[in-house]
């Protein structure tokens, strides 16, 4: 939407039947009272802690959504997940619970156990003999990775001519492919924000019939700032942290 306003963080806009809040930012989650269409409004699963939903909501349908796309009631599929940080974790576990056998790919060994620990295989990225053995085995591969990183090795494991990659971490740089192997293997590549509404509580139910949650710890508002360097330093590793958001009235 070109005139999109995001939940947390935007200005609203002018001239949208809301001039009363022109100028204003939105606060989403942070806050203290929220009016909306109930359209926008999804049920958590009875037993579902909400610690668990408000994750689920953001890395949940992030990977569930492409997933539901190219996985969701196919057999023998095989699903490639770059990076084991919260989107790979999520990824992972929804693939698993999806039938699909899963291979994490990691820049070192140091997730492998965690990995494991969830019944996916790994695989090292820069290992070229790795990446050589796993050629065109691939249906669908999710990359989360949020930093730069060298995507032809991974793209060469996808299946010719039905394997997709699907690029959701995003990163600023653009991306060095190239082009004659996609050509010749007819591989294909795109992008996967969210999901909408429908989806959402789709996979909110599907994570709860399947026992599928994220790993979180419950914090204080004023540990916030201490959260977000463990997750700038890659030090929490695959966790999410979670505000209590009755702290937030002692900050």
């Amino acid at each position: 939407c070109p005139k999109m306003c995001q939940t947390y963080s935007s200005m609203f806009p002018k001239d949208c039947d809301h001039d009363d809040c022109a100028d204003t930012w939105t606060n989403g989650g942070y806050s203290t009272d929220i009016t909306v269409h109930q359209r926008f409004v999804f049920k958590v699963p009875e037993g579902m802690p909400l610690e668990a939903a408000g994750p689920l909501c953001c890395a949940g349908v992030t990977t569930y959504s492409p997933l539901a796309r190219h996985i969701k009631g196919k057999e023998n599929m095989t699903v490639g997940v770059v990076g084991f940080g919260g989107l790979g974790m999520m990824a992972v576990k929804i693939a698993k619970a999806m039938g699909a056998k899963v291979t994490v790919f990691g820049r070192s060994e140091a997730k492998k156990a965690e990995a494991t620990a969830l019944g996916a295989d790994f695989a090292v990225m820069t290992d070229e003999a790795v990446i050589g053995s796993l050629g065109r085995t691939f249906d669908c591969i999710l990359d989360t990775v949020a930093v730069h990183h060298e995507i032809n090795g991974i793209i060469s494991t996808l299946k010719a001519y039905t394997g997709v990659l699907v690029l959701i971490g995003g990163i600023p740089q653009p991306y060095a492919m190239a082009g004659f192997p996609m050509i010749f293997n007819g591989t294909r590549v795109e992008g996967s924000l969210i999901g909408g509404c429908a989806l959402t509580q789709e996979m909110l139910d599907f994570c709860h019939a399947h026992k599928i949650a994220p790993e979180t710890e419950i914090i204080h508002a004023k540990d916030a700032e201490a959260a977000l360097h463990k997750l700038h330093d890659s030090s929490a590793g695959a966790k999410r942290f979670v505000i209590r958001s009755e702290t937030l009235k002692e900050m």
